[in-house]
């Protein structure tokens, strides 16, 4: 016996994220089965991956034994910008199997699928849907007729002396479904999809891949018109983007928010990766301050992402903001759908981080965040909180949270979610009522490892940004009561405009 370690060469899908999944992609002469529910789409995937690999020097068969007329398949399938129309008939052939399937003898089906292989050689074999094979083969109590397991048996084995890589399709509803060739097959990715409140969640898991280490778990996937994109979870096959580019600048180094004096009370600016909350009820300018970090960042030479939960910025509701996106300096995602997972989210932030070399992001707001994620995703909110905040940060960016919250004066809450502890840096906005008017003051409440003041102090808002002013005279409760106070408040001064 030869003691030579044997190199299997693995093809790549062309499906994005799936070869992290897989563990660095399919090994090549392997025999796989893609199962999962009706309309989770296997199809897809199998023609995802055959469309990507097919060649001169690798042809492909797509065997059909469905029940639906091939061309009505391939009608839909040609809508995915994936599918190659030039490729039919020559890279790729479709070999119908229908009528060798109904008639239920086993044998013929395999006949023809072993006459099909050996007239083309192809590198590349395809049976849609295997579990229309199985049905037919059924007598009318449901049991298997004409040798069902010794045809499983027979098509694995004459899959591996091929010397192709094969692919089987199956619907099945769980894994505990009883079928032989879960144990023939090489590899096992299984698909599966659920509805909650009305939005769609779909999951793929590799339970199976002989001789290479796969990412364990489920990974949440997308069907758009490009086809199916896996979003595998950062640092473990996601995305991850180098470092950002900080022009020499020392690693802690501290940046300005664009507020003079918002910087002098976080101890000279925030720590170069760190992350910061901004807490407040509606309408005390967290989206403002956001902006103004962003465009503090574009004047020193810095990109930055903001991720949109809520309102898109626009000229309209800020100007600021929407000069920025226009120039090309701060990237804008731009989350309405209900149905987003964590990974998905992630993806989109590195991707763009890794695009631009931002050094800068924001999300806008926690709150919008809650409200894009499936509600299977909700559930565990702060769990994926602490995913999100921790893959940006081992991004290397600095990032500024804004978070809702309800003034009722006499809670002193930092957050809704209990993740004020996430966070590096909190800063904190509330409304107090002084002689029947409400005024707006602040406080930084926490920055990790470092001094900070602990003042409360007044500020306004106007077409520049924020104007912070003096600290306010020693009273109880200002920030979690309801004082009234006698005489207006020192003005702010000039130079604290953001």
């Amino acid at each position: 016996m030869s003691t030579t370690k044997v190199t299997i060469h693995r093809l790549a899908t062309g499906v994005p994220g799936l070869d992290e999944v897989l563990g660095g992609g399919l090994p090549e002469f392997s025999f796989n089965l893609i199962a999962g529910q009706p309309g989770c789409g296997k199809t897809t995937l199998a023609h995802q991956i055959m469309f990507s690999l097919a060649s001169e020097q690798r042809p492909a068969l797509y065997f059909t034994v469905l029940g639906e007329p091939p061309l009505k398949m391939l009608r839909y399938q040609q809508q995915f910008h994936f599918f190659d129309t030039e490729a039919l008939n020559q890279r790729v052939r479709f070999i119908n199997l229908s009528e060798e399937a109904m008639s239920g003898d086993l044998g013929r089906v395999l006949r023809r699928i072993v006459d099909e292989v050996a007239q083309h050689a192809p590198a590349l074999v395809f049976v849609d849907s295997f579990r229309s094979v199985i049905l037919a083969s059924e007598s009318a109590d449901g049991t298997h007729n004409n040798g069902l397991q010794q045809f499983v048996q027979q098509l694995g084995m004459l899959m591996t002396t091929w010397q192709a890589t094969t692919f089987l399709i199956g619907e099945y509803f769980t894994e505990t479904d009883a079928n032989p060739v879960f144990t023939v097959a090489d590899g096992l990715i299984w698909l599966r999809q659920s509805v909650h409140r009305n939005s769609m969640v779909r999951k793929m898991e590799v339970l199976k891949m002989r001789g290479q280490p796969t990412l364990a778990g489920l990974h949440t996937y997308r069907i758009s018109d490009a086809g199916i994109q896996v979003f595998a979870p950062a640092g473990l096959g996601g995305p991850v983007p180098a470092p950002s580019d900080t022009s020499g600048e020392a690693v802690h180094a501290r940046l300005s928010l664009g507020v003079p004096a918002l910087d002098e009370m976080l101890g000279g600016g925030l720590p170069r990766g760190y992350s910061v909350l901004v807490a407040g009820p509606s309408g005390s300018g967290k989206s403002i301050l956001a902006a103004g970090f962003l465009a503090e960042g574009a004047r020193r030479g810095e990109t930055g992402v903001i991720a949109a939960f809520e309102q898109r910025p626009n000229r309209e509701r800020n100007r600021m903001l929407a000069d920025l996106i226009a120039r090309g300096s701060v990237s804008l995602l731009d989350n309405r759908p209900l149905d987003l997972s964590i990974d998905e989210i992630v993806f989109q932030l590195l991707a763009e981080i890794t695009r631009l070399k931002a050094s800068r992001v924001v999300i806008d707001s926690l709150s919008g965040f809650e409200l894009a994620l499936a509600p299977t995703f909700r559930d565990d909110f702060r769990g994926s909180l602490l995913h999100l905040v921790t893959a940006l940060s081992n991004a290397g960016v600095t990032v500024l949270m804004t978070s809702e919250l309800e003034d009722r004066y006499t809670d002193l809450r930092f957050s809704p979610y209990g993740s004020a502890f996430l966070t590096d840096a909190i800063i904190v906005q509330r409304y107090i009522e002084v002689e029947s008017r409400l005024r707006r003051v602040l406080a930084v409440v926490k920055v990790r490892a470092s001094a900070h003041s602990d003042e409360l102090r007044e500020y306004t808002i106007d077409a520049g940004g924020l104007l912070i002013g003096a600290r306010l005279p020693d009273q109880e409760g200002l920030l979690g009561g309801r004082p009234t106070r006698k005489g207006p408040p020192k003005p702010p001064a000039a130079a604290d405009r953001a």
